[in-house]
Formats: structure tokens, sequence, C-alpha cells
């Protein structure tokens, strides 16, 4: 793993301003997991897919004896590598291949956590998403400063708790905005 620059936007939530173009990031609230001078990783947090975890096992031939979890939607975690699983979760157990995004959220990106979770024996707090948000390195301090993100520590109530229609909304409300108030054209001084 990567050494954290102080710098870095691992940790934080990118609210996509209302003039976001890219239909994948409209409204979007991305979690950004991996920050560092070759790039940028991250989860978008308030997209569900027309999918549930449920579904997910069964493709994966897991027990699904878990009945409340195989509910839970799947999120749609970015355009890139859309066949690709990323589980955030709370700490706890350890699995296969994680990073820890925060001392409260973890990202596992192996089999292992889906295993756990389709038994009952998962994290207790935890969301699924298919895809994930890349940044080529300097990309996505470019996008900042074109106005096209805000930016907020994260907290495990909106990534975990708050309804996904409610997640845009709640994170700029952290930076005492009222996202739906503004303009969709960004302007500099």
């Amino acid at each position: 793993m990567t050494t954290i620059q102080a710098d870095s936007f691992c940790n934080q939530l990118l609210i996509a301003m209302p003039g976001m173009e890219d239909p994948n990031f409209s409204s979007s609230v991305t979690l950004i997991c991996e920050h560092n001078d070759e790039g940028a990783l991250g989860i978008v947090i308030n997209k569900p897919l027309q999918l549930q975890l449920g579904d997910v096992f069964k493709q994966l031939d897991l027990d699904d004896s878990d009945t409340m979890i195989a509910a839970n939607p799947v999120l749609h975690g970015g355009p890139v590598g859309t066949d690709r699983g990323f589980v955030l979760h709370d700490p706890g157990s350890a699995y296969e291949s994680s990073l820890k995004v925060s001392n409260d959220i973890h990202l596992t990106f192996s089999k292992d956590v889906l295993d756990a979770m389709a038994t009952g024996s998962g994290p207790g707090k935890s969301l699924v998403a298919l895809g994930y948000a890349g940044w080529d390195a300097g990309q996505l301090e470019q996008e900042i400063l074109s106005n096209s993100w805000l930016s907020v520590p994260a907290t495990t109530d909106i990534v975990f708790d708050l309804p996904f229609d409610q997640r845009w909304t709640a994170a700029a409300g952290k930076l005492g905005i009222d996202i739906t108030q503004i303009a969709p054209d960004a302007g500099h001084a």
C-alpha cells in the first residue's frame, strides 16, 4: 500500500456539483478510498442498481442463508471495472484483500467478505458496489480545481446509514450548503 500524502483526499466524500454532465456522477457522492501520487480510487455510495445482494450470492454460488442482507441493493460504484465487486464495511474481521480507508471504514475486494456476509457472519455495516471511480495522477486535483466536486470528510452515517437518495444533500449539508440551490454553471473570480 502506498503512503497517504498530507494533501490526500482519502476518506473524503466527493460531492458532484449540480453542473456535472457525466451521468455516472450526476448528483453522486463518492468515497475516496485511496489517493496518492499515482491517482485515486473511489466508490460511488448513492447509486443503487436494479440488483440485490442475493442475486450476487446466487451468481457466485454462495449460501445466502441471511435473507435480510440478501435483500440489500448493490450499488453502481463507478464506471471502471463494472464486473468487479467492492465491499465498504466497518472494521472488525480481517479479510484477504482489504484497504483501510479510515479507522471506521475499510474496503475489501476479495470474495471471502461476501462468503461471510451470505451466512450472516459478515461486517456489521456494509455496502456492496460493482465498479469503481478512478482518476489518473493529478486528474482528481484538476477536477476539484475546475469546480466539478466539493469535498467533505467522510462519516459513517452518510456512508452506511442514510437512505441513498439523501446522501448527496446530506454530504453537502456538512459544509453548510444547500446543494439544490447552487446554479449548475461554475464561475471563477
